[in-house]
């Protein structure tokens, strides 16, 4: 029954899932009255959800409203609309609006929509102060107290006849802003407002300006006055003129007036209400004069300009010549254009003040070298005194012959490297110009004090001599010549070449003669000869005038076996190294002789011993019927011997043999002495064939003695 009734309920329940069936057939959004809005208006933004359903059913609608991506209403409705009222929009307002809806589990999402309300409210300005004084400041505050931030505001201070000054402040975290205007020199009533601005998607929006706020200005002080006595337009050189500089102040702390000349601090005082300052008018008085007070931040300025009239004008140096030899008459005079009544004097300049010569107009004076420098005259009339022109006069002293040498020191350059020269003369008065020559070619000019230098980066084997310079200054004695330097010009050695007699074997105790040869390089060269063993060993050196030389080692000996070369040199400081040659000393030929001698000498006596052995084991054993039948058996036993020794009478040498013969061999060999141990063989093996009646015995022997290392 349980049973039953629960399968009734599962069909009822799928039969009522499947009649409640809908689907979004899409969702809107829009905005009244429009997606345009003047500020201040109400706005409404209305989502819509278009669904179909199977039946008549409800369905809970759940309205969500973004705007530019962010939350900002959300509501539950059985109904298919909904709305986002905004009483009072503001340009905050401005934005990308879009609405979602969801309900029994899906989901419908509108296109976006752009909403803009236009303008902003107006701002509100105030001011701390209704009335300044010239430096202080005014405090200024701008709200937009129905705005909401980031907002952007800006503040202007309007003088008359003047444009208006602005300052931008933006402020992302509220709706109002404030600044300070200082107070400047000039200033009278002043009038200040501000507006407010936005960034929205489609650009920028501004506010209206503010209400005008008006701020008085009083003045601490006025502006100085500025008076010269005489008239600024009626001054001569030689006049006193005087300067005076005041003002009206209210309250004297603090006040400080301040006199100068372009840039140049005159006179000053503090406390005070005027300032004089006075001076002998010079022509060089002319110009810009400034007037300053000052009290606290405030300051204030007169200018006035002073033309200075001259009294005479400044005089002239003449010299009779500005170059000369030294000894020679200089004549200097002074004079002043149309003008004679004055009183002169000559002097000459030098770093520790002027140095009088004459008080005269004219003066004539034989010079010598310390007399060159700057020469001047000067002129005063009625306490005014003005100064030349400066006159450069040298004095020369004529250049000693030049000395011209080698920087190394050395009068020798590597072919192909750079040569520098020095030219140097120990007298004459600078600047001096050197010219260097190269046989007849001049190579170089320089002008310097007393020496200077040439480098010729192209030696040649054809520079090797004729280089001399010359030297010149403004004397009159004119130009003196140095010595020729002759320069030696070194050639590197180029491709050693080694080689000997014999090449390859030598003997030992025979003469091998080295040669060392270079293909070219200047003498004298130095050849050394060397051995490579585990470190270079030089075994001969010899400096020779030639291309080449030889060098006999006399006595080789089997230690001289090994690696030769040589490496030549000269001068030019290069070493050049042969390709090196291998040397090996074997046996001589009659030392192979006396040694083949003696090893069959050697094998001969034992032979003979062993036959001698053999018949007297025989004889014993046949006992003394052998000796009665000794006469005839004799020849058989003979014949028998010789028919049986090419199975039976073979010898070897044994190893008692090889050992005393090695011992034989030492002995002998250490009794030569040092001389002959190089020369020991490695090992000797001799072969002894049957004896053959009818060839020589030595024809029958075979030896073979190694005597080089290679060889075993």
């Amino acid at each position: 029954m349980y049973l039953a009734l629960l399968v009734i309920f599962l069909q009822c329940s799928e039969l009522y899932a499947q009649t409640n069936v809908f689907t979004f057939n899409k969702v809107e959004i829009r905005v009244q009255p429009s997606v345009k809005v003047k500020n201040g208006a109400p706005m409404s933004i209305i989502c819509h959800a278009d669904i179909s359903k199977n039946t008549d059913f409800q369905l809970k609608h759940n309205f969500t409203f973004l705007k530019d991506g962010k939350l900002v209403f959300m509501t539950v409705s059985d109904k298919e609309d909904a709305r986002y009222e905004i009483p009072v929009a503001r340009s905050a307002d401005t934005g990308e609006y879009e609405c979602m809806v969801q309900t029994g589990g899906k989901k419908g999402f509108s296109n976006p929509i752009d909403v803009w309300v236009a303008g902003m409210t107006k701002p509100i300005l105030t001011a701390n102060k209704k009335e300044v004084s010239e430096g202080e400041a005014v405090k200024l505050r701008c709200e937009l107290p129905e705005e909401v931030p980031p907002l952007e505001f800006v503040f202007r201070k309007i003088k008359t006849n003047s444009a208006a000054k602005e300052k931008r402040v933006p402020e992302k975290n509220q709706n109002f802003s404030e600044v300070e205007f200082h107070v400047e020199e000039g200033d009278n009533i002043l009038q200040f407002d501000c507006y407010g601005k936005r960034q929205v998607r489609s650009g920028s929006e501004r506010s209206q300006y503010s209400n005008s706020t008006l701020v008085a200005v009083k003045e601490p002080f006025i502006k100085p006055k500025l008076i010269t006595r005489p008239s600024s337009s009626n001054v001569t050189e030689g006049d006193q003129i005087e300067f005076e500089c005041s003002t009206e102040v209210a309250d004297m702390r603090g006040i400080e007036i301040i006199f100068q000349k372009n840039r140049t601090i005159l006179n000053s005082v503090r406390d005070k209400k005027s300032l004089k300052y006075s001076t002998v008018a010079t022509q060089e008085d002319s110009g810009e004069y400034l007037c300053k007070v000052e009290q606290g931040a405030v300051s204030k300025t007169t200018k006035l300009n002073v033309f200075v009239s001259e009294l005479f004008p400044k005089p002239t140096l003449s010299a009779s010549m500005t170059k000369l030899d030294e000894n020679k008459d200089l004549k200097l005079r002074c004079s002043i254009n149309g003008f004679q009544r004055a009183n002169f004097s000559i002097v000459r300049k030098s770093p520790s003040g002027d140095i009088l010569l004459k008080n005269s107009r004219e003066l004539t004076i034989k010079v010598n070298v310390n007399d060159t420098g700057n020469y001047t005259c000067k002129a005063e009339v009625k306490g005014i005194v003005k100064e030349s022109k400066r006159v450069r006069i040298n004095v020369y002293a004529p250049v000693s012959k030049p000395v011209l040498s080698v920087a190394s020191g050395s009068p020798e350059v590597v072919l192909g490297k750079p040569l520098q020269l020095i030219c140097h003369s120990a007298m004459g008065t600078p600047p001096i110009t050197f010219t260097f020559y190269k046989g007849d070619e001049i190579m170089k000019n320089v002008t310097n004090d007393t020496y200077a230098t040439f480098l010729d980066e192209d030696t040649g084997l054809n520079d090797n001599g004729g280089y001399k310079c010359d030297a010149r200054n403004n004397h009159s004695s004119g130009v003196k010549t140095s010595n020729i330097v002759n320069i030696t010009v070194i050639v590197p050695i180029r491709d050693a070449s080694f080689g000997s007699f014999p090449f390859g074997e030598v003997e030992i105790g025979s003469d091998t003669a080295f040669l060392c040869s270079v293909e070219e390089g200047s003498w004298p060269i130095d050849f050394k000869f060397f051995k490579k063993t585990d470190h270079e060993v030089l075994l001969h050196q010899v400096r020779e005038y030639s291309n080449r030389t030889i060098w006999h080692k006399r006595t080789m000996k089997r230690k001289d076996t090994g690696t030769y070369y040589c490496v030549a040199s000269n001068r030019a400081s290069v070493d050049v190294k042969s390709r090196p040659i291998t040397i090996s000393v074997i046996l001589a030929a009659w030392q192979k002789g006396v040694i083949a001698a003696f090893v069959l000498t050697a094998m001969a006596g034992a032979g003979a011993v062993a036959l001698w052995w053999f018949l007297r084991k025989k004889k014993k054993a046949k006992g003394p019927s052998m000796e009665m039948s000794g006469s005839a058996l004799a020849p058989n036993l003979t014949n028998e011997k010789l028919t049986r020794q090419p199975s039976d009478g073979n010898f070897y040498s044994g190893s008692g043999y090889i050992e005393d013969n090695e011992n034989h061999m030492k002995s002998t060999d250490e009794s030569k002495g040092p001389d002959l141990e190089s020369a020991e063989v490695d090992y000797t093996e001799v072969e002894v064939s049957s004896l053959d009646p009818h060839r020589d015995s030595m024809e029958n022997r075979h030896s073979r003695i190694y005597g080089h290392p290679d060889a075993t």
